[in-house]
């Protein structure tokens, strides 16, 4: 059984061994070693932000990861999102699955939004490929954008939009409770 669940002030150390992990790490941004007091600033911005929201990513009742809205606009109805499963007993069973189909339905049903856009560095391919079989469609590609220990890095932009999710939705949840994943 998967859920999420709102991001809470006891998570902070969690999310901080997770941030270091270098299966996550380097699939961020940043690859450095992030140290308590970085992260607590970045917690506390993360815990005021108006634009934002984050949930802990729960899979049979442990916590395994994290996933979040970030820059909701409501004017434009848009928002960027980006997750990560850092328990690897979690990966492979279908739990990112669950979470992009949620923050799809979340996004578009509830929120009312009209676009989702994510960033996604070109070492990642299986989880472009996700975003791909979800509907996500490849908007352009930063050329080198990041630097990472091995060189720069190509950081990929996707989106989809409301209708286009709207058509694929009931084949996503179908597959998914066939699979058991719902």
């Amino acid at each position: 059984m998967n859920e999420l669940r709102p991001l809470a002030a006891e998570d902070s150390p969690t999310l901080l061994r997770w941030r270091n992990l270098p299966e996550i790490a380097r699939y961020m941004y940043t690859d450095h070693t992030i140290s308590p007091e970085e992260h607590a600033a970045w917690f506390e911005r993360t815990l005021r932000r108006d634009d934002a929201r984050y949930w802990i990513i729960v899979a049979d009742g442990v916590d395994v990861g994290v996933v979040n809205l970030t820059d909701i606009d409501p004017r434009h109805r848009t928002a960027s999102w980006a997750f990560y499963i850092a328990d690897p007993s979690a990966r492979g069973k279908g739990t990112g699955a669950f979470t992009e189909y949620t923050i799809l339905e979340l996004v578009f049903s509830e929120m009312e939004l009209r676009k989702l856009s994510c960033e996604v560095l070109a070492t990642n391919p299986a989880v472009l490929a996700m975003h791909e079989r979800f509907g996500f469609v490849r908007e352009g590609c930063f050329r080198e954008q990041i630097l990472k220990a091995e060189g720069p890095i190509d950081v990929h932009r996707l989106g989809i939009l409301s209708r286009e999710w709207s058509r694929a939705r009931d084949a996503h949840r179908q597959a998914l409770l066939e699979k058991g994943i719902l």
